[in-house]
C-alpha cells in the first residue's frame, strides 16, 4: 500500500513543484501540464520496460523499476516462477500417469465427449489395432464395429462391462468397460479375457457332458426302482423303505440334471429370434394354478394383474423363470403364508412380475448371492424341500436374454419379494 501512496506523492510534488515554477513564470496552467507530462513519460518509460520484459524468455530477469513499478515487477515475477513450478509439477505428474498407463496389460483409451480418440496406451495398440500416427481424433466405433458394443456405447448405460470379439483377432475376446469422467469425457479399459472366455466354456462343457450323461444311467434306475415298488409285496419288509428312499434320491437327482441341463441351454445357446408376443396376464394365472397345485391347499396364492400389456420374449423360458419363483416361495415359506404373483407397470413404461410372501424372510447378507449356483440360505431346509439350489440361476439367466433382471427385497420376518423387471423395449406400446 505505502508504495501506491509514495507514487501519489510524487505525482502531486511534479504537480506542486512545477506549478509553483509556472506560476512565478506567468504560466500557472503550463507549468501543473508539464509536472503531469513528466509523470507519464516515467510510467510509459515502465510500461515500456514491462512489455518488452513480457516478451523475453521466461527465465530473464524483471527489469529494474521504481516505487510501484518496482513493487509489480517482483510480483510478477514471483508469479511467473511459481507458474513455472507447477507446470513442472504437472508435466511431472502426467508424466508419471503415462508411464503408469504404457507399463499396464489393459488397454487405456480416453475419448473426449463426442467419443473420438483422444490418448491411448501401447496396450490398447496391440488390443485393437490403433494406430498412433493416423487415428486421433477419429470416433471409436470406428475401430470396434461390433453392434452389441455400438448399443452398450450408445445406451450410456456403463455400469457393468461387455464381452466382444477382438477386431484385430477374432480368436481373442475382449471385455470392456467404460467410465465417465470430466465435461462428458469417458475413459475405456479393456482386457483381454480370452483365457477365462475357454476356461467357462469349458466348465459349461463339462457339466452339460456330464448332465446329459447322466440322464440315461439314472433314467434306468428309476425303472428299476419302480418296478421293484410295483411288486413290493415279494420282497421282505426290510427292502420297502430303501427303495421308497432310492425312489426320492433318484427323483431329486433327476431334477438336479434337468435344471443343469436347463441352465447350461440358457448360458451356451444364442439368443431366440423368433420371439412372440407373450399374454402375460395369462402366463401368471397359470403359473399361480401351479403354484396352487403344489401348494395342495397349504398357502392362500393369489394373482393379481394391474399390467395389459403384452411382452414379447420366449414363452418356455419366461414360464421356466416364473416356475422356479413360484416353487420357491411354496417350498420355503410355512404352510398358511400367503403368495401372490403380480403383474405391474414399472419406471418409465417397463413392467415387473412379482413375486411377493409373507414369510420368515431372508437375512440382507444373503440378499446378493441368492442367484448363485447352488447357493442355500438355510442347506438342512432347502435338502428337505427338494430344491436344487439352481432355481434362482436359471431366473437370473432367463432375464438376461430378455434384457431385464431380477431385484429381491426382503426383511428377516417381512417376507420376501423377487421382482422381474423388464424394459419398456420388450414391452408393446399400447395395452392389449
Amino acid at each position: 500500500m505505502h508504495y501506491w501512496l509514495n507514487e501519489l506523492w510524487r505525482l502531486a510534488y511534479l504537480v506542486v513543484c512545477f506549478g509553483i515554477l509556472g506560476t512565478l513564470l506567468g504560466y500557472p496552467g503550463w507549468g501543473i501540464a508539464l509536472g503531469l507530462g513528466i509523470h507519464l513519460a516515467f510510467t510509459l518509460r515502465h510500461l515500456k520496460r514491462l512489455y518488452r520484459w513480457l516478451e523475453a524468455p521466461v527465465d530473464q530477469r524483471p527489469p529494474d523499476g521504481e516505487g510501484v513499478w518496482g513493487d509489480l515487477f517482483d510480483r510478477l515475477y514471483r508469479y511467473q516462477k511459481g507458474q513455472q513450478q507447477l507446470q513442472n509439477r504437472l508435466r511431472s505428474v502426467l508424466k508419471r500417469v503415462q508411464e503408469s498407463a504404457e507399463s499396464m496389460s489393459e488397454g487405456v483409451v480416453m475419448l473426449d465427449s463426442r467419443g473420438c480418440l483422444d490418448w491411448w496406451n501401447s496396450a490398447a495398440e496391440r488390443l485393437i489395432g490403433l494406430d498412433n500416427r493416423h487415428d486421433r481424433g477419429h470416433h471409436l466405433t470406428n475401430y470396434l464395429r461390433d453392434p452389441a458394443f455400438i448399443r452398450y456405447f450408445r445406451r450410456m448405460d456403463y455400469s457393468e462391462p461387455i464381452t466382444i470379439g477382438a477386431p484385430t483377432n477374432e480368436a481373442r475376446t475382449l471385455s470392456c468397460q467404460i467410465t465417465r469422467f470430466g465435461d462428458d469425457e469417458r475413459l475405456l479399459i479393456i482386457r483381454d479375457v480370452t483365457r477365462l472366455q475357454r476356461l467357462e466354456q469349458t466348465r459349461r462343457d463339462f457339466v452339460a457332458n456330464v448332465s446329459h450323461e447322466l440322464r440315461t444311467p439314472l433314467t434306468v434306475l428309476t425303472g428299476y426302482v419302480e418296478t421293484w415298488q410295483d411288486n413290493d409285496e415279494a420282497l421282505p419288509g426290510s427292502f420297502k423303505r430303501g427303495l421308497n428312499r432310492m425312489q426320492e434320491q433318484t427323483v431329486r437327482m433327476q431334477h438336479l440334471v434337468e435344471d443343469l441341463l436347463t441352465l447350461s441351454r440358457l448360458e451356451t445357446s444364442e439368443r431366440q429370434h423368433t420371439e412372440r408376443s407373450i399374454d402375460m396376464a395369462a402366463l401368471c394365472e397359470q403359473i399361480a394354478e401351479d403354484g396352487q397345485e403344489l401348494s395342495a391347499g397349504s398357502h392362500e396364492i393369489t394373482c393379481r394383474l394391474e399390467e395389459t400389456r403384452r411382452l414379447f420374449g420366449d414363452i418356455e423360458e419366461l414360464r421356466s423363470a416364473l416356475s422356479n419363483l413360484i416353487y420357491n416361495a411354496v417350498r420355503y415359506t410355512p404352510p398358511g403364508c400367503h403368495i401372490t404373483i403380480r403383474y405391474r407397470g414399472w419406471g418409465k413404461e417397463g413392467a415387473a412380475v412379482e413375486v411377493i410372501d409373507n414369510g420368515e424372510g431372508i437375512s440382507p447378507e444373503h440378499l446378493p448371492r441368492l442367484t448363485e449356483r447352488f447357493y442355500r440360505v438355510d442347506k438342512s431346509r432347502s435338502v428337505a424341500s427338494g430344491g436344487t439350489g439352481l432355481g434362482l440361476a436359471i431366473v437370473k439367466h432367463v432375464l438376461l436374454r430378455h434384457d431385464a433382471h431380477l431385484d429381491i427385497v426382503s426383511r428377516p420376518g417381512e417376507g420376501a419379494c423377487f421382482r422381474c423387471i423388464f424394459p419398456a423395449t420388450r414391452l408393446e406400446t399400447t395395452p392389449a
